[in-house]
């Protein structure tokens, strides 16, 4: 049976994207800039990294509905397997030749 570690390999990218936004934040705090300057890129990373987030978001949210359709199809097919490996039921409320007949 295979295993699927896409979520371990979604949160590695995740924190190594913010690492990775944290260790430019500094750098551009330590750098030999203006304070405007310094802003103004700062400004422009948050964006980027805010669009990063929505997307990594809208991602994961898809990920999440195509599994859940994968379970609910699984699911479905093993009732079907059930119930086909049960054999046919006589419909609800019918006799079932138990009983006397009259």
């Amino acid at each position: 049976m295979a295993r699927d570690d896409g979520g371990a390999a979604a949160t590695i990218v995740v924190t190594f994207v913010l690492g990775a936004l944290a260790g430019a934040a500094i750098a551009l705090l330590l750098a030999p800039a203006s304070g405007e300057e310094t802003r103004r890129v700062l400004s422009e990373k948050a964006k980027e990294g805010k669009e990063k987030a929505s997307d990594a978001a809208r991602q994961g949210r898809e990920f999440i509905n195509r599994q859940r359709e994968h379970i609910a199809t699984a699911i479905d097919r093993g009732r079907d397997a059930y119930n086909q490996a049960r054999g046919p039921q006589p419909p609800a409320g019918a006799p079932d030749g138990g009983g006397e007949s009259l």
